[in-house]
């Protein structure tokens, strides 16, 4: 998967989006109902393109004023990696839940439950910008396993493949 692996929407994918209210980009308005993170752990900005059970396309735009970098480092910045890992994990969710037809106000919560095949390419620093993409490698009864990818420009900067898990919220 590269950074330019945009998918090309067809009728039905437009109208799977549609019938969720959803039209692209989606931005925090739309992704707060999807996510329940929130500044400074919402570590997307935007989702570009998705199929839903397929795949899915996400920005993250990296900037100076990130908390992190405070502390990682002061000197010379660099985005932790598993901050990265989360990244794809917060796209993934999203992917999972808008192909259940659900949003994390019905209830549920999709949960990081495993990550394997961690890679890291090249140095994230401010004013990068990450596109995030995943595809769904597996689901079923709610668990779903996808390949990611984190890339700048065209430049592969880390992959992994993410598993989550749908749970009902604890309230």
């Amino acid at each position: 998967m590269s950074s330019q692996d945009v998918n090309i929407l067809n009728d039905d994918n437009i109208k799977s989006l549609d019938e969720q209210g959803l039209k692209l980009p989606l931005t925090y308005h739309t992704l707060k109902h999807y996510l329940p993170h929130r500044y400074p752990f919402l570590l997307v900005d935007k989702i570009i393109d998705c199929i839903p059970g397929e795949c899915i396309t996400g920005v993250k735009n990296v900037t100076i004023n990130e908390e992190f970098f405070n502390g990682h480092f002061p000197d010379e910045p660099i985005m932790p990696g598993v901050l990265m890992v989360e990244c794809m994990a917060q796209v993934s969710g999203v992917l999972g839940f808008i192909s259940a037809g659900l949003t994390a106000e019905d209830g549920y919560l999709y949960l990081f439950a495993g990550v394997d095949k961690v890679r890291f390419k090249r140095r994230v620093i401010p004013g990068d910008q990450l596109t995030i993409r995943a595809k769904t490698v597996m689901q079923k009864r709610g668990i779903y396993k996808f390949d990611c990818t984190v890339h700048v420009d065209d430049e592969l900067a880390a992959s992994a493949q993410i598993m989550i898990a749908r749970q009902e919220q604890q309230h």
